[in-house]
């Protein structure tokens, strides 16, 4: 859209300047046109000037211009706020990942430390590796 409407307005300025003499010329058949004379069979055509843009059309095209300006910088400002918040979540799900991996390293230790336990510690070490495995579930539960 923004770029159809610059060029609305580089036809509208230019249109003057474009103005100037065109040949036609017919050769063999064919009709060509172009800006210099081509030989015997030219006929100049006077090419007529762009008439200038209406006050409406001008202002009107100021409007649509300020128009798109708004979507665009809403748009940008969709896209800024969803990168924000892909980056927001990623960083949460990689922080959930580290403290369930800790948990498993925690309960792994714990077993590690009820099967090597004694007769009298036993009984505690069974109960700490249960408390890290249900610490485990409530954080982590898949």
């Amino acid at each position: 859209m923004r770029k159809h409407v610059s060029m609305a307005i580089l036809c509208l300025a230019s249109g003057a300047a474009a103005a100037g003499t065109i040949y036609k010329c017919k050769e063999g058949g064919t009709v060509s046109y172009h800006d210099r004379p081509c030989g015997h069979a030219a006929v100049a055509l006077e090419a007529q000037a762009a008439p200038a843009p209406s006050p409406e059309a001008l202002q009107r095209l100021a409007r649509e211009r300020a128009i798109l300006q708004e979507i665009e910088d809403a748009r940008a400002a969709r896209e800024a706020h969803a990168a924000r918040e892909r980056t927001r979540v990623q960083r949460e799900a990689a922080a959930m990942k580290r403290r369930c991996d800790k948990l498993r390293l925690q309960r792994k230790w714990a077993d590690e430390d009820a099967r090597r336990a004694g007769r009298d510690e036993a009984e505690r070490a069974r109960t700490k590796a249960t408390r890290q495995a249900e610490a485990l579930a409530v954080e982590c539960p898949a």
